[in-house]
């Protein structure tokens, strides 16, 4: 079974060494934390699996892997300079464009000297007389630290199906979460694709140009719009440039935490014409701000019925098999799961060698040595591809044996499902930060917004305990326990809760049905961290306070004194159930 190499890197493991932090996670979460203590004359210490940066994009590397966020707002937006001196190629970007930028990032701000690749954690225990975290690594590595920040990504850890006869498959298999380092040349071969959703319809495209034959198994169909990707307009790159922080500032204040034009007004308050030329106007715009064409559209099922039918509509006229386009037609939420962004997905299916197998009735039976059985029938493939997606949100916690106070495992804790305040912390487990942790906007947002909001929230949070000599800071239960309950209130509200997708862990058998992201937007989320800060970290414990007559001030980063756009995102909105969220 073909995995992606490890390089080895030769070194000696660090025993007893104490640092002020220890940052589990080199994408651009670690990286970005990894600055901010730096800056703070902090010492971290960062381990990191791969052997490299970049996170999702290091090891998503499979054909067609891009990104579904636009290239101009897809980038960190702490430092002016750097927005100004790196150029994209494309509108959106392609994985080897987005991994440059991660790696000139860590050149540019000197990173790497800071992080141990090809490390893997293995546990973090919380010390609770030291009142320090103990990790430990797969390299022999012990060492201490005052905060263990998880930087571990929200889609890192692969769900790879345990199918009967893996072993036995004289082929290679590939996971598209985790995909060679090499180049996987499928010329002349018999492909078979495990799964359609976004890996699967950015890669099968490619896929086809080369293989002699692909069959992709499909369980469930989704949904998918044209991203009409295109070479970047150097004119149009300069003038974003010349309003950096306006475009910044506007993406902040938006409840995906980025920007794009769309209506707030009902979908069924127009007329069957108007919605007609609407949707589009819209889908000739392309990507994920296609779910912007009305404000209701992830909130009424009637209205979500007329962009569903639409979208299926559309896959009918591009399929020239009527058989074909019914099984690539889905009747669930349209955006209900994540939306795809595709580039002539739905056109791969009219070439001769391309054939679709439902298998939502009975699923794979067991791989032989030379294919993949289903409906009691073999497919001979040379070449299998699981794109079979992640456990999202918490698997890359799982995989780690995380212990706080009193010996409680978090695996123990979250049993039920992952539970936290504001997607930060979590009781128990003192001083340590999740960056983009269940409970928070996250995936519901652009990660890169996301991830800078988490870290400078955190970074502000350290700068506090510094100024009144506190230990430890922990969440307190009854505030967690409020949180939780918010955050799934907030997702009765949206059509999203209804769907059987990985928000809710539904793809990985055995987990928890719990709606993870916070889906109330972005900009409240943001408000409701800035007033815990403001109100001393309301619903946190800080302990070991040395000077508590002290006056601390409030370390609040500028650029998230934002107002929230009261027009887009409001109490008000979300009653009304207008607020677009994609």
């Amino acid at each position: 079974m073909s995995i992606s190499k490890k390089a080895t890197e030769s070194r000696d493991a660090e025993v007893d060494v104490k640092y002020d932090a220890v940052i589990v996670g080199a994408g651009f979460a670690g990286m970005y934390m990894l600055h901010r203590l730096r800056g703070q004359g902090l010492s971290a210490r960062v381990f990191e699996a791969g052997t490299g940066v970049g996170g999702t994009w290091y090891w998503n590397r499979y054909p067609g892997a891009r990104c579904d966020i636009m290239s101009m707002q897809y980038s960190y937006s702490f430092s002016e300079e750097l927005d100004q001196e790196w150029n994209w190629s494309e509108k959106y970007s392609p994985q080897p464009d987005i991994l440059a930028y991660a790696e000139h990032v860590a050149e540019r701000f000197d990173l790497r000297k800071d992080i141990r690749f090809n490390t893997r954690v293995t546990a973090a225990t919380f010390d609770e007389e030291a009142k320090r975290w103990q990790v430990e690594t797969d390299q022999g590595d012990v060492i201490s630290a005052q905060f263990c920040i998880m930087a571990v990504g929200c889609l890192s850890s692969a769900n790879m199906p345990d199918f009967e006869g893996i072993d036995d498959f004289e082929g290679p298999v590939y996971h598209t979460g985790h995909w060679p380092h090499e180049e996987v040349d499928f010329t002349g071969q018999r492909v078979g694709v495990i799964g359609t959703g976004s890996s699967a319809i950015q890669s099968i495209p490619i896929i086809a140009q080369q293989a002699a034959e692909l069959t992709v198994f499909q369980r469930t169909p989704n949904y998918s719009v044209p991203a009409w990707n295109e070479m970047m307009d150097p004119d149009e790159e300069r003038a974003v440039k010349a309003e950096y922080p306006a475009l910044r500032e506007k993406m902040r204040s938006r409840p995906t935490g980025f920007y794009f034009e769309f209506n707030t007004q009902p979908a069924l308050d127009a007329t069957p014409e108007e919605r007609e030329g609407q949707y589009e106007t819209f889908w000739s715009r392309g990507g994920l701000p296609f779910l912007g064409a009305y404000g209701d559209l992830l909130f009424e099922k009637e209205a979500n019925d007329t962009i569903a039918e639409f979208g299926r509509r559309k896959i009918r006229d591009v399929v020239d098999d009527p058989a074909t386009a019914d099984l690539l037609c889905p009747d669930d939420i349209f955006g209900g799961k994540r939306l795809c962004v595709d580039s002539g997905y739905f056109e791969t299916y009219n070439l001769p060698h391309v054939s679709l197998v439902d298998i939502s009735e009975r699923p794979i039976e067991r791989l032989t040595k030379q294919g993949i059985v289903a409906n009691g029938t073999e497919y001979p493939v040379d070449a299998i591809v699981c794109a079979t997606g992640f456990a999202a949100m918490t698997g890359s916690f799982d995989n780690i044996r995380i212990t706080g106070r009193n010996g409680l495992a978090l695996t123990e804790k979250w049993r039920a499902g992952p539970r936290t305040y504001l997607g930060l912390s979590t009781a128990g487990f003192p001083n340590m930060f999740m960056i983009t942790g269940p409970g928070s906007p996250s995936v519901l947002a652009s990660m890169i917004q996301a991830i800078e909001q988490h870290v400078d929230w955190m970074s502000d949070c350290i700068s506090h305990m510094r100024d009144i000599g506190a230990q430890t800071i922990e969440a307190e239960v009854n505030y967690e326990d409020d949180w939780v309950e918010h955050v799934n209130e907030v997702a009765k509200i949206s059509l999203r809760s209804t769907s059987s997708s990985w928000y809710l862990g539904a793809n990985v058998p055995g987990r928890p049905r719990v709606f993870m992201p916070y889906i109330g937007g972005f900009p409240i989320y943001v408000d409701k961290c800035n007033e815990v800060m403001t109100k001393g970290f309301e619903g946190f414990t800080l302990d070991g306070t040395k000077n508590s007559d002290a006056q601390p001030r409030v370390h609040l980063t500028e650029r998230w004194r934002v107002p929230v756009d009261t027009d887009v995102i409001s109490p008000a909105a979300i009653a009304a159930k207008r607020v677009p969220i994609v």
